[in-house]
């Protein structure tokens, strides 16, 4: 009898160990995605409307460690300006002091943060580092950058 308790609590605890330590059906969460990589690529002048600016425009380093989805069209959230299928995630550029130089509200997969940039009226004196903030408005999580130059 006393054998046949012992198996029987040892059967129990195999069990309760498999339930335990086994692996579970549901996936682990996705690691948490990196803060942006933000660099100067150049400048360029322009002129529109008779007046004359310059173009500063950057680069995201590590864009391909951000999801496709992450820009992908969002037309359940609000919309940005009257264009009702803005992407999920906006990005804004700052001054060094907080301060919004412009945005972009429609970027549609990763790769289009080569091209994101502020323009300045020719003569005026830029900030001496910028950054962005990607603000996934489906999570409501911010992805803020690092401060770039504005000079090469």
């Amino acid at each position: 009898m006393k054998l046949s308790r012992m198996l029987a609590v040892f059967l129990g605890s195999l069990v309760l160990v498999a339930m335990v330590g086994g692996k579970s059906s549901k996936s682990a969460p996705a690691p948490p995605l990196p803060n942006p990589v933000l660099y100067l690529t150049g400048t360029e002048f322009f002129t529109q409307g008779g007046t004359n600016f310059i173009r500063y425009s950057y680069d995201v380093l590590n864009k391909d460690a951000y999801p496709a989805d992450l820009f992908a069209a969002a037309p359940a959230l609000p919309p940005c300006g009257k264009n009702t299928k803005a992407s999920r995630t906006w990005v804004d550029i700052f001054d060094s002091r907080g301060k919004r130089l412009f945005g972009f509200c429609a970027l549609g997969k990763p790769a289009d943060l080569n091209g994101i940039w502020f323009a300045l009226p020719d003569g005026e004196v830029p900030p001496s580092y910028v950054y962005i903030e990607m603000n996934d408005r489906q999570t409501n999580t911010k992805y803020k950058s690092n401060l770039a130059d504005t000079t090469l």
